[in-house]
């Protein structure tokens, strides 16, 4: 017996087996086209290989223990991304629509999932171009010498260097005085940062001129955005191994706490990593697979990049961390360089340890803006490295948001948000635009807390919520069989048993696993966020300091709504259709 909810008038919402062969030996479908295979895989990579693979993976390895992390991440990607990644890619060339008309397709009352996939696109299209207009201010400065972040500034009186930045680091008081000129709390706005503001209005502007025609322009660009990273990464592997203190920081990387194991929360970081790892849920790899042949072997795509993804995260950890071995391994000699250890770096003597040193300083956009600009400071032609740097960060960037503008341009026009008469390029420039004026929240001086805050909350519960309830919809509404068939008619061969089984049971239930264990972690969690504040006790430290009340209804917007709307569009939509039937 196979449990599958009623769902009527489906066969009349999609395309049978011979009316998609006919269409695809007629041409008749009119929806764009991969130029050839290759240029689709490398924007799928693209989407996926993104900004977290470089400062987010490397930091959850450091805080789980290293190697004991890369345990359950790659089970979880085997047995809770791979699953959804074929799933996401098989229906999206089955249905041939964007993440909307996908889902309503499956059933009207499922039109809540594409629109929660757009509404989650969105919010991380806004933070993570700002990170690219943070990037692009970096490459600007980097072409100098000396870099503009190894020394202080004078005072004002040209009497010395300005106090904030020698109580500190020179690279601190770049990233948070000169190029986000931060406030002391994200209540505090302080205005625009006009610096950041011009970035922002660059960055857009890219993204806009690649996107401006779907994939005919980004599907273009991915061949210098998806390959050039991977070719500054084997750079910096290179050179960081010929560093002094590089195999230091590889092993920490590599050596497993094994009572990590038995965290709960390692578990929760790797099954939400897998999600950031593979863009899933975003509706961007839907969108991509819709334009593909009928018989294209989605199959294999997932099998392929599932790889090309994992050993891409641990490529670029690897990296990481053999330049974090390089800087803990020059802070370390200079604690005994001098007779007074507490005056080198503003170090204190109890940090004068390598494995502390190691595990310090690795979070979020810290370690590209402060921990690896500090180390490249100390290499030889440090400019020419700094410009590969943060070029392979904007490639990175910049390849992720293709995926992200396209989930959200296409639900657009199938939802008819947009006049239907609008071509692709007014849809593009439209949304870019509004994107733009929403991101100027981001050039405040209190911007780098709103960007947390986006970081934490948007990409987070929604993600999961979504990943569960398409798991569901096509293993239980679409119906399991359907989708069998489906799959075997395009790529001419059976899912096998470990498919059946993930589908129906096992990635649905870890997902639901993660999604109530990190509920209930951040329900008992005080939410706090670290503060710049040269007037605090603990500075050059960043300081706790508690959100402001008013913080929970941005959190409910960012979470909560995209959360939300799918099962509280299927319940409106339920209650129209009976009253309805009601009256007739």
């Amino acid at each position: 017996m196979r449990l599958t909810l009623p769902n009527p008038g489906l066969q009349l919402r999609i395309s049978n087996h011979e009316e998609l062969d006919r269409m695809e030996k007629a041409e008749a479908d009119n929806r764009p086209k991969w130029d050839n295979k290759a240029q689709y895989i490398l924007t799928c990579v693209g989407f996926c290989i993104g900004l977290g693979n470089v400062w987010r993976f490397p930091y959850l390895c450091q805080s789980h223990g290293g190697g004991a992390f890369l345990i359950p991440y790659l089970i979880l990607l085997v047995l809770e991304g791979m699953p959804l990644l074929l799933l996401e890619f098989a229906i999206g060339q089955r249905l041939r629509k964007g993440s909307v008309g996908v889902w309503r397709a499956i059933s009207p009352h499922l039109t809540g999932v594409g629109i929660a996939s757009m509404l989650v696109s969105f919010l991380v299209a806004l933070y993570y171009n700002t990170l690219i207009a943070w990037i692009m201010w970096y490459l600007f400065n980097s072409f100098q010498s000396p870099l503009p972040w190894t020394q202080c500034p004078l005072n004002e009186n040209a009497t010395g260097f300005v106090a904030e930045c020698q109580e500190s680091s020179t690279v601190d008081y770049f990233f948070y005085r000169v190029t986000l000129n931060t406030s002391t709390s994200i209540s505090d706005s302080g205005g625009l940062h006009w610096p950041i503001v011009v970035c922002l209005c660059g960055a857009w502007t890219v993204v806009c001129i690649c996107c401006i025609r779907g994939i005919g322009t980004s599907g273009k660009a991915v061949y210098i955005t998806a390959i050039l990273p991977y070719i500054v990464l084997s750079i910096f592997l290179v050179r960081g191994l010929t560093l002094k203190g590089a195999l230091h920081g590889i092993q920490f990387l590599f050596t497993p706490k094994v009572d990590e194991l038995i965290n709960p929360s390692t578990w929760l970081d790797a099954g939400a990593q897998v999600f950031y790892s593979f863009g899933l849920a975003w509706g961007g790899l839907i969108s991509f697979s819709s334009y593909n042949p009928v018989h294209n072997n989605c199959m294999q795509d997932a099998v392929i990049l599932s790889v090309v993804t994992g050993l891409t995260s641990v490529y670029a950890a690897t990296v990481m961390y053999s330049i974090i071995g390089y800087r803990a391994t020059e802070q370390y000699d200079m604690c005994f360089s001098d007779s007074d250890p507490q005056t080198v770096l503003g170090l204190d003597f109890k940090t004068c340890d390598l494995q502390k040193l190691l595990s310090e300083g690795v979070e979020g956009t810290g370690l590209a803006f402060i921990v690896f600009t500090e180390a490249i400071t100390k290499m030889p032609a440090s400019p020419v490295w700094s410009v590969l740097f943060f070029i392979m960060l904007f490639c990175l960037g910049l390849s992720t948001l293709f995926g992200n503008i396209e989930g959200v341009v296409v639900p657009l026009r199938d939802l008819g948000v947009f006049p239907k008469k609008w071509p692709h390029e007014a849809l593009t420039v439209t949304t870019c635009l509004v994107a733009f004026v929403i991101t100027l929240l981001f050039a405040l001086h209190s911007g780098i807390y709103w960007l947390t805050l986006f970081d934490k909350f948007a990409g987070s519960v929604p993600l999961l919520t979504i990943g569960f309830f398409e798991m569901i919809s096509v293993a239980y509404i679409y119906g399991i069989d359907r989708f069998n068939e489906d799959v075997e008619f395009m790529t001419g061969c059976k899912p096998s048993i470990f498919w059946q089984a993930t589908w129906r049971f096992i990635s649905p239930l870890i997902v639901l696993v993660i999604l109530i264990f990190y509920l209930v972690t951040q329900a008992q969690e005080k939410l706090t966020y670290l503060v710049w504040d040269p007037a605090s006790e603990v500075f050059p430290s960043l300081s706790s300091e508690a959100y402001p009340s008013w913080i929970n209804a941005m959190i409910f917007l960012l979470a909560g709504v995209p959360t939300a709307i799918v099962p509280v569009y299927a319940l409106c939509s339920f209650i129209i259709v009976y009253c309805r039937k009601q009256e007739d």
